[in-house]
């Protein structure tokens, strides 16, 4: 909670999550625009286009998100999560992220990567306390 109240000077905390099994779906017909005196409207029904993975970076102090959709979530697709978040955060920051205790955030891949890269400070909610990780409120 310490991050979250009073984060360190020249740093920027993220909370961290991935949203599992979203269903990419698409309506068959566009929808009619609002009108006066008429709400907008959509078809009932739509195309299936299967499931994505929507991993996210939400910056808690402005509440701007860096997200990124890749088609599983496994400790692979989080280190490419990982890249993007380090390619488009400023250089000169620490990066505090807060997440929680899945498998893929823990994996040795990860760590190994994560020494590499010391501007990266990962921090784990309790077990069973996914709801102190704020992008959970955002998902």
């Amino acid at each position: 909670m310490g991050l979250y109240l009073n984060p360190p000077e020249h740093t920027l905390v993220l909370s961290v999550d991935e949203k599992r099994q979203i269903q990419a779906l698409d309506r068959t017909q566009p929808g009619l625009p609002l009108k006066p005196g008429r709400t907008g409207t959509m078809t009932h029904d739509y195309r299936w286009n299967g499931t994505t993975t929507l991993f996210a970076a939400l910056h808690i102090l402005d509440g701007k998100v860096l997200g990124q959709c890749l088609s599983r979530h496994r400790h692979q697709e989080f280190l490419r999560f990982l890249c993007t978040i380090d390619r488009q955060t400023d250089k000169g920051l620490d990066l505090h992220l807060i997440v929680d205790n899945y498998g893929t955030h823990t994996h040795p891949k990860v760590a190994a990567w994560l020494a590499r890269k010391p501007r990266f400070h990962l921090h784990f909610t309790p077990t069973s306390a996914s709801w102190l990780n704020l992008v959970q409120r955002w998902f």
